[in-house]
C-alpha cells in the first residue's frame, strides 16, 4: 500500500513527533506508516485524514 503521509506532514510543517502527539500515537508508529511498514487501522487513517483536512483516499492508495 502506498501512502502520502510523509508528504502531507512535511507540507504541514510538522515533525513526526508533532503528528504523533496530535493523533495520539508514538513517533515510531508515524515512522512505520511513512515507511510503508505498518498499515494503520481505519480509526487511525481517519485521524490522519482529519489532521490534514483531507480524505483517507488522498493519504493511502492500494497497489
Amino acid at each position: 500500500m502506498k501512502n502520502t503521509v510523509k508528504r502531507h506532514r512535511l507540507l504541514s510543517d510538522k515533525t513526526q513527533t508533532d503528528l504523533a502527539k496530535a493523533i495520539g500515537v508514538s513517533r515510531q508508529t508515524i515512522h512505520a506508516i511513512e515507511a510503508g511498514k505498518y498499515v494503520p487501522s481505519t480509526e487511525l487513517a481517519l485521524k490522519l485524514a482529519k489532521e490534514f483536512s483531507t480524505k483517507v483516499e488522498a493519504l493511502f492508495e492500494l497497489d
